[in-house]
């Protein structure tokens, strides 16, 4: 269940301080899946939580050098073995799309949710990422109606030629049989 506050019940909550208030919580209307891990190919570990808590030490891994300034969150992260974190309030903007659009609306930060599954572009999502995506994605379609399943859509597509995410490895047939209706 998704709370009047916009928090998710089955969700543990590690709040980032890279969010603002959106104009309007009315205009939810897009779902947009993502894909991180860090370092790159490495899943596990308090790395994703740190950078989204800006909290990320650039001395921990040579990588981190590159990103340990950017201030970026998601609203949720699905980790490998389907366990979700929520850094932010469905009802805020958190910053994960950058330069984007959607239907040729620009800004996608301002009027979508954004999930993080751990994975890459080259590695096979797990059987519990996509049970609790599907789970988390049915009560966002439930609270939020400007959200349709033909308003679901992957990093790659809204922003096409800077990022790959969630990639070729994630199966939106599979995702999409998976949410009712």
């Amino acid at each position: 269940m998704i709370d009047q506050d916009g928090w998710y019940s089955e969700a543990q909550r590690v709040i980032s301080p890279y969010y603002d208030a959106r104009e309007s919580p009315d205009d939810i209307s897009l779902l947009v899946i993502h894909n991180i891990s860090l370092p790159p190919g490495q899943f596990g570990g308090p790395y994703i939580e740190q950078l989204f808590q800006g909290q990320l030490r650039a001395e921990q891994h040579p990588f981190f050098q590159v990103i340990a300034h950017f201030q970026v969150s998601a609203h949720c992260l699905i980790r490998r073995d389907g366990h979700v974190i929520q850094f932010v309030s469905f009802l805020d903007r958190a910053w994960h799309a950058g330069v984007s659009s959607f239907a040729g609306r620009k800004r996608c930060n301002d009027y979508a949710i954004g999930i993080e599954l751990e994975g890459t572009e080259f590695t096979a999502y797990t059987d519990e990422q996509y049970q609790s995506l599907a789970a988390l994605t049915q009560e966002i379609l439930e609270r939020y109606p400007h959200i349709t399943r033909e308003r679901i859509t992957g990093h790659q597509f809204i922003a096409p030629l800077r990022k790959t995410d969630p990639g070729l490895t994630f199966d939106w047939r599979r995702y999409r049989n998976m949410l009712k209706g």
